[in-house]
């Protein structure tokens, strides 16, 4: 019987093509070809092959939707509720891969313990407590003994001070409230009794208001510095017997916010000066904007100088996250421009003959995206790392070499960093652009992985022009920090009212932000400028409130 051993040996075939059929009709293809099945065995076979095929790939297809549809699910998770941090741990596996990164950057230095006490068989350190500031002012108690304890008691004889024994402890009057009281002084001729002279008052920042520019400075401090909404600071005055309605203090702010454009304009001629600014912007809420509905969303644009001496950092309002408005804010600006990969300033760069540096940070974040959507958590990586996740680690090895650099130079002048990063991070740029060209095209491209790595070889000529000039940064960090008190007042305020306030919010976040980054205290500086702004009458009188040159202890 020779046709038993052939259709013995096409048993299982046939068994397999059943199961391609049947899985390919539970996945939605065709019948049409089970149907009319060829008589020919060889056509069978071939048949049987192609099926068998096309179902393996739709469900290789099928499996690698499902696990991108995963690895979606863990990262919106970990974003949710996890950790923001990106540091990742330096005991993974491939990130001792450059230790000699950390050798280069020095030694960390740790706080020596005042003394040591030794307890069971080990050494432990006392912390040492730090001297209160001596500028505080302070406040003498003596402590002195009873008449009847200033005698010996062996003998009888009386007790002679020899000394005494000091320590400090550091106390808060909460805050006080008090009226500032104007009189202005009348004069009158006694002859013709004709001319009456009144004394001036001094020019104030909000004409017939009971406020004064300390008052003013306190509420502004409190805002956009402490992030305390207004609706909370009206109930802490009510508390200690002062009625200041949030409406009150909003029309406050609006004001100030005029108020201080013309040294705002100034701070912005400083900015477009100089040769490096970096840009950044943050989505805000606006309540009434003309024309557009309430849940609108809207854009707080951040600019900072790359001046270390000088920096200047400005925030501007806008509704739109166009390329028109760096256009607009940037004027004619001619230099490096820093930024994250976003389209919207490439119009910008092309019109302006810009130089693109771009945010390693931001390339990087990518990269610690992919482990969070392997479901690991980068501060707590297992050491070897696991196989899914060791050409993650593998990247993140060269970034950490590369920010060890960094934090070595980082007080360095901009000759000195030129120089460590031509003969230290262009040979690790080197090795990692040869690693990302060589396993890209083994990567699937909608995994968050292929999109890290796809993202740093479109990108790179940006991310690594910082070694081509020591003023540059490594990442956008500065720019972007100086986002995070609006973002962390964003939380608590949500919204802003009206264009008006937003417009008003975005100059004096400038002012206090700027202050800070000049290490001038903001409440301060805003008092100094709420006092002396409303009497400046020229250009210089406004040139001196720059914050540079204000001398806040004079």
């Amino acid at each position: 019987m020779p046709d038993r051993p052939l259709i013995g040996s096409w048993l299982p075939l046939i068994g397999g093509c059943w199961r391609v059929v049947h899985g390919a009709a539970i996945i939605g293809v065709s019948m049409s070809t089970a149907a009319a099945l060829p008589e020919d065995p060889q056509a069978l076979r071939a048949l049987l092959v192609q099926e068998r095929a096309e179902h393996a790939a739709l469900l290789w297809q099928r499996d690698a939707e499902i696990e991108r549809l995963r690895e979606h699910v863990r990262l919106l998770l970990a974003r949710r509720f996890g950790t923001g941090s990106e540091r990742v741990s330096a005991e993974a596996g491939q990130l001792g891969l450059f230790n000699e990164a950390e050798r280069d950057a020095g030694p960390v230095e740790e706080a020596t313990p005042a003394h040591t006490i030794t307890i069971a068989e080990h050494m432990r350190g006392r912390g040492h407590r730090r001297a209160l500031p001596a500028e505080l002012p302070r406040e003498e108690i003596v402590h002195d003994l009873p008449e009847v304890q200033k005698v010996c008691p062996h003998d009888g004889t009386a007790l002679e001070a020899i000394g005494e024994e000091a320590s400090e402890q550091l106390d808060i009057v909460p805050a006080q409230v008090r009226v500032l009281r104007h009189r202005r002084l009348k004069y009158a001729c006694p002859g013709c009794r004709q001319h009456v002279a009144t004394a001036p008052l001094p020019a104030q920042p909000l004409p017939k208001s009971q406020a004064s520019p300390g008052l003013l400075a306190y509420v502004a401090t409190a805002k956009y510095v402490d992030a305390l909404p207004l609706y909370r600071q009206s109930a802490q005055f009510e508390r200690i017997g002062v009625e200041l309605p949030r409406q009150t203090l909003a029309q406050w702010m609006v004001r100030m916010g005029v108020l201080v454009q013309p040294l705002i304009n100034l701070l912005r001629d400083r900015l477009l000066e100089s040769a490096y600014v970096q840009m950044d912007e943050t989505p805000v809420q606006v309540l009434k904007e003309p024309g557009r509905a309430a849940q609108s969303k809207s854009y707080l644009w951040v600019q900072r100088s790359g001046e270390p001496d000088r920096p200047v950092v400005l925030f501007d309002y806008d509704p739109s996250r166009s390329g028109e408005v760096p256009k607009r804010l940037l004027g004619d600006f001619h230099g490096y421009l820093q930024t994250d990969g976003y389209a919207g300033y490439h119009g910008v760069a092309a019109a302006n003959g810009l130089t693109p540096v771009y945010c390693l940070a931001h390339a990087r974040r990518y990269f610690t995206d992919a482990l969070k959507a392997l479901g690991l958590n980068p501060n707590k990586l297992p050491d070897p790392p696991p196989e899914k996740a060791r050409r993650i680690v593998k990247v993140l090895s060269f970034f950490r070499h590369l920010y060890a650099i960094e934090h070595r130079i980082r007080e360095e002048s901009a000759a000195a960093r030129y120089a460590a990063r031509q003969s230290d991070s262009v040979p690790v740029l080197g090795a990692l652009k040869e690693w990302v060209e060589e396993k890209l095209p083994a990567v699937l491209p909608s995994s968050p992985l292929g999109g890290a790595l796809a993202y740093l070889h479109a990108h790179w000529r940006g991310l690594t022009r910082y070694v081509e000039d020591g003023r540059l940064e490594i990442d956008n960090n500065r720019c972007e920090n100086a986002l995070r008190p609006f973002v962390t007042g964003r939380k608590n305020w949500l919204f802003c009212d009206t264009v008006a306030g937003a417009n008003a919010s975005a100059n004096l976040y400038s002012l206090v932000v700027t202050a800070k980054a000049n290490a001038l205290e903001p409440y301060a500086y805003l008092r100094r400028v709420f006092t002396a702004l409303p009497a400046a009458a020229t250009v210089e009188d406004v040139e001196t409130l720059l914050p540079w040159r204000v001398r806040l202890n004079e």
